[in-house]
């Protein structure tokens, strides 16, 4: 009877532990996911694109001779990218800017089926960020942010996405390292986020995670050649550009009054400087923070928000990585000895730059309503530009990377260029399209 009575006990025992045994097995890391995956969203981005020169023969003869008809031909792409809702009332999404990059049509589907059409109330390419609102919806769930700046290397993280089109697939990993800064084709973004949670094509644009399930950042690049290297955008970061995307639809130009040059053999024994890091104050114009700061030519520029800055370039890269309403703390070498200055940026509005761009380039432009691009209005005779043969009337395209589709374009690409030896341009003459290097 005891034995009978001991092994109804055990059995009961057993019974009832299974719902803990359930239970136990819902981790932070489940508990996060199931937190936050009804937030997480699909997106899909239709292109138009011009029609390649082949015919669908597949032939060369045909492809040949058909390529006038072909080649003329608009088809379209479509895209696959991940977002995050970070405003259910209003149905706000984040996502990348180069997941919706050239859209004509964006197609945002929830983890419960509904698919609502989005569009773009803002976006900017340097920080790699856009704001979609999606039509006809409201009361959506929504994230809960978090704080990245309170972030620990080896903490764990979670990413969520839709790689390769996989819906809803959830990764995880840790931070692998904090502050890094990366250079694309497009641009220079700053400070990541690193990780080895797996990142791949599709996840762009989606979220990661603390183990509380807060959004401390948006993935947004890979390593090309590397296995479990991901990086993503601190949501501090994101936070500043989305109070911009939704005011203006776009992030204001940013700059300091300065203008510099690298550091060469000649510069270093000049200044009895022991290395060629940093960067050279030529030039600091009045009535910018550079000048209320009192800096000056002489000065060099040696830390950039606690970053060693290596060159000019270096200084532009970190510069460009920060808003109007963060500021920055420079460290700057005067007369042998080490100070550190605060400013607070200055937005550069278009007519400053239009100045600056003809004093120091030695060209006026005016933007078209037509065809893209910002036509040349008055050429200074004696300056780069007339030294160059530019002409009235001809119409700049691009300048370095940037392409001139819209006034903010051509004051980034002044402010991206304006320290440059030469710049190169593209310009129309008549229907003719060249690439041009202005000398400076």
């Amino acid at each position: 009877m005891h034995i009978r009575s001991a092994l109804f006990v055990l059995v009961a025992l057993m019974i009832l532990s299974v719902p803990a045994m359930a239970d136990h097995r819902r981790t932070p890391v489940v508990k996060a996911v199931e937190s936050v995956s009804p937030s997480v969203v699909n997106i899909t981005v239709i292109k138009k694109v011009q029609g390649g020169n082949r015919s669908p023969f597949g032939d060369p003869f045909f492809d040949q001779f058909f390529k006038d008809f072909y080649g003329n031909r608009p088809k379209q792409s479509q895209s696959i990218g991940s977002g995050v809702i970070i405003d259910g009332d209003k149905a706000l999404v984040l996502t990348n800017a180069h997941v919706v990059s050239g859209g004509s049509e964006i197609t945002v589907r929830l983890n419960d089926g509904r698919e609502f059409k989005a569009e773009l109330i803002g976006s900017d390419p340097d920080f790699d960020l856009a704001v979609l609102k999606l039509k006809k919806a409201a009361k959506l769930p929504q994230v809960a942010m978090g704080d990245s700046d309170d972030i620990y290397i080896g903490e764990t993280v979670i990413a969520i996405g839709n790689p390769f089109g996989y819906s809803h697939t959830v990764t995880t990993g840790v931070v692998s390292a904090l502050n890094r800064p990366m250079k694309t084709n497009g641009g220079a973004f700053g400070s990541f986020i690193q990780t080895d949670a797996a990142i791949n094509p599709g996840n762009s644009g989606g979220p990661l995670l603390n183990i509380h399930g807060k959004l401390i950042g948006i993935n947004t690049a890979i390593h090309a050649r590397a296995e479990g290297i991901g990086f993503a955008i601190p949501i501090n970061k994101a936070k500043f550009v989305i109070d911009e995307l939704l005011n203006t639809g776009h992030v204001a130009p940013i700059w300091l009054g300065i203008f510099g040059q690298d550091i060469d053999q000649s510069t270093a024994r000049y200044f009895n400087l022991k290395s060629l890091k940093g960067m050279l104050v030529s030039e600091a114009y009045k009535d910018t923070p550079a000048a209320q700061a009192g800096i000056r030519p002489g000065d060099i520029v040696l830390g950039f928000n606690r970053r060693q800055v290596t060159n000019k370039n270096d200084y532009l890269t970190q510069l460009f990585g920060n808003t109007k309403s963060e500021n920055v703390v420079l460290v700057i070498l005067r007369d042998g000895k080490q100070q550190q200055v605060t400013l607070k940026p200055q937005v550069l509005n278009k007519g400053k730059a239009l100045n600056l761009v003809r004093t120091r380039w030695g060209f006026e432009l005016a933007d078209r309503t037509k065809g893209g691009g910002a036509m040349v209005t008055v050429v200074v005779p004696g300056s780069p530009a007339g030294k160059l043969g530019l002409q009235k009337g001809d119409v700049i395209h691009q300048i370095g990377n940037r392409r001139l589709d819209s006034g903010v374009d051509l004051l980034n690409a002044f402010l991206r260029n304006r320290m440059q030896k030469t710049v190169l341009m593209r310009v129309q003459r008549g229907r003719g399209l060249y690439y041009v290097r202005l000398t400076l």
